[in-house]
């Protein structure tokens, strides 16, 4: 029943999932779940970065105050001559890595004139020939500059493109080309370059590339390691600086486990003397950057103050060093997850120190795997359960799912060092109960006021509530059911009418049903009808209720508790008190829909009906408030205290009948009260064993302790006896001619 109820539900969720999964298997992409991948992944990143200066990397910044005391940039290769050296003789620096490009010639020292001078107008010159023979080499700002990188550990970078002409030359690369087989491995692959002079690049210990990946977003995350160039493979500036450190080593590349035709290219590795270090790489052979803070994470010192020695040596011996520019005008500044405008040369500092500390993210092929399923078990679970479940619990799931996606994806971030995806599985958890939520509101609304229209008349609306949940379960087509029926009756009412005008009447007419019925719903009951100043209400329908006549009996008990209240306040307007005799009968009935095509009822017929309307007449009989009839006393077992009134034959029932009045439950009954129901029980046995003396003595014991009409009943009934006593079939049974 309820997979048909809530089968277009679970087909849309369904759609929904496949959807989704097709984009965690990368079948498609789609593009604002991975926007919001990348968002997270920037939150993460932002979130979990350790934000503490890292002493081992110190960026010499060509900064605007460099470029307001040397002049503008490019600076003559004399003085970066000067700062080479500057740096090792003076400072002690351990390594240095270019964030610049030398393309071109510096010919500011004049020398370009000079030559043509000695090759022309001056060739016959022998002075200006000596002269200039002498000064060439001081003049050769190029050569000077080359002298200073000659056996030093100096990395310098270029930069790879795919528009333009090739300038300079570029280093050796660091795989030769056919290294990887066969294998069709997503390298970023590129045209042309921007090297820098033969004569630089050879005096230079080696060279990289400075070509970080710009994701679809502009943001900078990822820097490839390797990239191809003419079918050869380069390293990054960064890889070539801790592999300086580690004495240039081979790069190895490391295969996931699957066999030689797998293409995950999974890491880099390269030996050292404390073990390989391990570099975690993408399918694009590039590793995630590990930004440690915002711009400011490692030492800043400006280039003219190492050029004019106004750094103290210590702050800079045995560092590994960057030279590059934060001026705005020398355009070096990116956009990352930390900030908008970064420094492009702290972005190979991140990388650098982030693979000196085994800190780089690593994002494996599998992940696609994990992410597959843990997005269809999400899925399936919200699916399937959601429909089952109220809005708060289903609120609650929906939070409960993403949160538990968000542990686990941070799990892997932190204990596993891994970037696994995370906004397919938020944006499914946010649609699926969108979805779910929605439907509810336009669909599963009507229902309830459908449900509501034909039911809220009758019972309250928790239970329309409940009923709207599983509304395919419940109409108002006649059926049998073992059911609870109620009536009450206000005793002298004609009386009470006629001495009350009309709109009196109507008040407290009004004040006394509308006590009773809250009674009667808060009970779970249904309302079926108010005939005059009667009451008629039943239990066990529409809405199933096992502990239907338990309900109808603490309604009848408390219908009659909320007498007194509701008397002290006609009292107060002079108006007469009520009294109320109410009959409760279980049995089999028909409930449903009844009447003519004029006008229907939702209501209940048969003989347990007409038998708790009769019990209802007879509780002034006995002078009790309450009446129940057998078929109650049975269902309601030991919670309840009952005193049996009698056996009765009611009109138009033949077979007798056990009726019986609740007191209440039991473990609210004082212990006087269960004495003297012993006693009762003892005169009722004496008197169905004609045994007149001892229930006439037993009777008399209880009118001594408590007044009460019942024991009058029954001690007239002994004297009539006793004048004209019963035939010898007497059974006990007390018979009622009337209704």
């Amino acid at each position: 029943m309820a997979l048909r109820q809530h089968l277009p539900r679970y087909v849309l969720g369904l759609i929904l999932l496949l959807v989704l999964l097709g984009h965690s298997a990368q079948l498609y992409r789609i593009g604002l779940i991975e926007r919001l991948d990348a968002i997270y992944y920037d939150a993460k990143l932002r979130l979990t970065m350790p934000r503490e200066l890292d002493d081992r990397i110190v960026i010499v910044d060509i900064d605007e105050k460099s470029l307001a005391e040397q002049g503008r940039w490019p600076w003559s290769r004399d003085r970066l001559a000067l700062l080479m050296d500057k740096l090792f003789e003076r400072n002690g620096v351990r390594l240095v890595g270019f964030d610049v490009v030398f393309a071109e010639p510096d010919f500011s020292s004049g020398i370009k004139s000079l030559e043509a001078l000695a090759a022309r107008d001056l060739r016959d010159n022998p002075a200006f020939q000596k002269a200039f023979r002498a000064a060439r080499p001081r003049l050769d700002y190029d050569a000077r500059f080359a002298a200073a990188l000659q056996g030093r550990p100096v990395i310098l970078g270029y930069y790879l493109s795919n528009g333009g002409h090739s300038s300079g030359v570029l280093p050796a690369p660091t795989l030769p080309a056919g290294s990887f087989g066969e294998r069709p491995i997503a390298f970023t692959t590129w045209r042309t370059h921007g090297g820098n002079l033969p004569v630089l690049q050879a005096a230079a210990s080696g060279g990289g590339h400075f070509n970080p990946l710009v994701d679809f977003d502009g943001i900078s995350r990822r820097v490839p390691l390797l990239a191809e160039y003419h079918g050869a493979y380069y390293e990054s500036l960064s890889l070539a600086m801790v592999r300086a450190l580690l004495d240039f080593p081979p790069v190895f590349p490391g295969f996931a486990e699957g066999g030689d035709e797998y293409a995950g290219l999974e890491w880099l590795e390269l030996p050292g003397p404390q073990g390989n270090l391990r570099i975690p790489v993408d399918e694009n052979v590039a590793a995630l950057i590990p930004y440690r803070g915002p711009q400011g994470s490692f030492a800043y010192v400006s280039a003219t103050d190492i050029l004019n020695d106004r750094v103290a040596p210590e702050r800079l011996k045995d560092r590994i060093v960057l030279v590059g520019t934060t001026a705005p005008g020398l355009m070096d500044l990116r956009a990352t997850p930390v900030n908008a405008i970064y420094p492009g040369v702290e972005v190979h500092a991140n990388l650098i120190a982030g693979i000196l500390d085994g800190a780089v993210k690593h994002r494996p092929a599998y992940l696609l795997g994990a992410d597959v399923v843990l997005v269809l078990l999400a899925g399936l679970v919200m699916v399937f359960l959601m429909p089952l479940l109220s809005p708060f619990k289903a609120t609650l799931v929906a939070l409960l799912v993403t949160l538990a996606l968000a542990s686990i994806n941070l799990a892997f971030w932190h204990m596993g060092n891994m970037v696994m995806p995370f906004a397919n599985g938020a944006v499914l958890a946010t649609l699926l109960y969108a979805l779910n939520m929605s439907w509810g509101y336009f669909v599963e609304s009507k229902t309830k006021r459908q449900l509501t229209g034909l039911f809220g008349q009758y019972v309250p609306p928790e239970l329309v509530e409940e009923m709207s949940r599983d509304p395919e379960n419940y109409s108002m087509a006649g059926r049998k059911a073992e059911l609870t029926v109620l009536f009450s009756d206000v005793r002298g009412f004609t009386t009470i009418s006629e001495g009350l005008q009309p709109d009196q009447l109507a008040t407290l007419m009004n004040e006394y049903l509308g006590a009773m019925t809250e009674v009667i719903r808060g009970r779970r009951g249904t309302l079926d009808k108010y005939i005059g100043d009667a009451i008629m209400a039943f239990w066990g329908a529409p809405v199933g209720d096992p502990e239907h006549a338990r309900h109808a009996v603490l309604a009848a008990l408390e219908m009659q508790a909320r007498l007194p209240a509701l008397n002290a306040a006609l009292a107060a307007k002079g108006w007469p008190t009520l009294k109320i005799g109410v009959g409760v009968n279980t049995g089999t009935m028909t409930v449903g829909d009844m009447g003519s095509p004029v006008r229907q009822s939702y209501t209940v017929m048969g003989d347990a009906v007409n038998l708790g309307s009769r019990l209802e007449g007879i509780t002034k009989q006995y002078g009790v408030g309450i009446i129940v009839g057998e078929g109650t006393r049975v269902k309601l077992g030991d919670e309840f205290v009952l005193r049996e009134l009698d056996r009765v034959r009611v009109k138009g029932k033949a077979e007798p009948v056990g009726i019986y009045e609740p007191l209440g439950l039991k473990d609210q009954i004082p212990a006087a009260t269960l004495e003297r129901l012993r006693q009762w029980e003892t005169a009722l046995r004496a008197y169905r064993a004609q045994d007149w003396d001892r229930a006439e003595a037993a009777l008399a014991e209880l009118s001594r302790g408590e007044a009460h009409y019942l024991y009058d009943l029954y001690a007239k009934r002994i004297a009539r006896y006793r004048q004209e006593p019963p035939d010898t079939q007497w059974d006990g049974v007390t018979t009622f001619e009337t209704k």
